[in-house]
């Protein structure tokens, strides 16, 4: 029972990974709008961001990469990376 447990288990810790991994987006874009609770692209997509989002500097203008992800019917954004 051990044998078939230990690989069963190691499959689904893979399987969620990969979901998970899938499930995230990403866009770029031009900011048009940027405050604590959201951000907004110039082709008018907008992402929500969490509590604790720590802004690298994002201003009004720039080229951003946006990883997010949809929760609840909402664009999350769980990451933003400036382009350089």
């Amino acid at each position: 029972m051990r044998k078939l447990l230990v690989p069963a288990v190691a499959a689904a810790i893979l399987a969620t990974s990969a979901v998970a991994f899938a499930a995230t987006k990403n866009t770029t874009g031009t900011v048009k709008a940027f405050d604590s609770k959201s951000l907004t692209l110039a082709n008018g997509n907008e992402y929500m961001l969490p509590a604790g989002f720590k802004d690298p500097g994002i201003k009004t203008g720039e080229r951003v990469t946006v990883a997010w992800d949809v929760k609840g019917g909402t664009k999350i954004a769980e990451k933003v990376t400036i382009k350089k």
